[in-house]
C-alpha cells in the first residue's frame, strides 16, 4: 500500500476543502505558464537590450500582459471594482497577500507608473527574476535583517523621490490562520510617511474554489479586487507609524468582515 497517496489526500482535503487533488492538470498548467514565463523573460531581454534597459515602463507593459495570459490559461478573470481610472500621481498601493496568484493578478492589474516590491527569494526563479528586475522591483530580504531593510526602504524612497513613481507593496505578515488578515509591518507606511504620498488601499478576493493557496492548483473562476477608499499621508509623522498602520489595517478588518455581501452584487 502506498502511504504517501492518503496523507497527501488528507494534507489537501484541509488545505482545500471541497476539492478534489487534479495533480496532472496543476502540473501540466505549471508547465505551461513557466515555459510562457521563460520566453517572456527571453523576449524583454532582447528588448531591453535594443532599449539599452532603459525603458522600464515598456518592460513592465510586456510583464502586464503575460500575467494576464498566465491566469486566462487557468481561466482565471479579474474583475475590479472601482477602478480604473487608477489615481493620479504618485501614491503606495498597499493590499492584502493570501495566494500564489496574487503575483499575477498584482501586475495584471497594470497599476500606471508603479514600481513594485517583492521578497528577494523569488528572484533565484530565473525569469521572474528577470522579468521583475527589469520592471525596476525592490527586493526585500527577511523581517530578521532589520539594517538591511532599512537601507532597502531607503534606497526606494531615494529612487521613488527622484522618479515620481508609484509603488506597490504588501504590509501583510505571515498569518496564522488561513483566511485571516495578518499582523501588518511597518515598512510601508514608513515609506508613505517618508514619501508624503497618499496611500491606497485595495483589497484581493479570491474565492476559496479558485484560490491555489501557496500552492499551483488553481481553479477557473473570478478574483475580484476591490478599491478601498484612499488615505491621506499629509499630516502623518514617523511616530505616528504604529497607529497609522493599526488603521488602515482596520479597514481591511471591516472590509472583509462584508465582502462576502459585496462579492454577490
Amino acid at each position: 500500500m502506498n502511504m504517501a497517496e492518503p496523507r497527501y489526500k488528507t494534507f489537501y482535503a484541509d488545505s482545500f476543502p471541497g476539492r478534489e487533488p487534479r495533480v496532472l492538470r496543476a502540473k501540466l498548467l505549471a508547465a505551461i505558464a513557466g515555459l510562457l514565463m521563460c520566453a517572456g523573460a527571453l523576449v524583454l531581454l532582447l528588448v531591453g537590450i535594443v532599449t539599452l534597459f532603459r525603458a522600464r515602463r515598456l518592460y513592465a507593459a510586456g510583464a502586464t500582459a503575460l500575467s494576464r495570459a498566465i491566469l486566462w490559461i487557468y481561466g482565471v478573470d479579474v474583475q475590479v471594482h472601482g477602478a480604473p481610472p487608477w489615481p493620479e500621481g504618485q501614491v503606495v498601493y498597499i493590499s492584502n497577500h493570501t495566494s500564489t496568484l496574487d503575483v499575477f493578478v498584482l501586475v495584471a492589474l497594470g497599476l500606471p507608473n508603479t514600481r513594485f516590491f517583492l521578497s528577494g527569494f523569488l528572484r533565484r526563479i530565473p525569469p521572474l527574476g528577470i522579468i521583475s528586475t527589469m520592471m525596476g522591483t525592490f527586493f526585500t530580504v527577511p523581517q530578521h535583517r532589520p539594517d538591511d531593510r532599512r537601507r532597502i526602504f531607503a534606497r526606494a524612497a531615494r529612487v521613488l523621490r527622484e522618479t515620481g513613481e508609484s509603488v506597490y507593496l504588501s504590509p501583510e505578515g505571515e498569518r496564522v490562520t488561513s483566511g485571516t488578515i495578518g499582523h501588518f509591518n511597518k515598512g510601508a507606511f514608513h515609506l508613505a510617511t517618508d514619501l508624503g504620498a497618499p496611500i491606497q488601499p485595495f483589497f484581493i478576493d479570491i474565492p476559496p474554489d479558485v484560490d491555489p493557496k501557496r500552492g499551483l492548483d488553481a481553479r477557473p473562476g473570478t478574483v475580484h479586487v476591490f478599491v478601498l477608499p484612499q488615505v491621506s499621508t499629509a499630516d502623518w509623522r514617523v511616530n505616528d507609524v504604529i497607529t497609522n498602520k493599526e488603521h488602515v489595517r482596520s479597514m481591511f478588518l471591516e472590509f472583509q468582515a462584508t465582502r462576502g455581501a459585496l462579492v454577490c452584487l
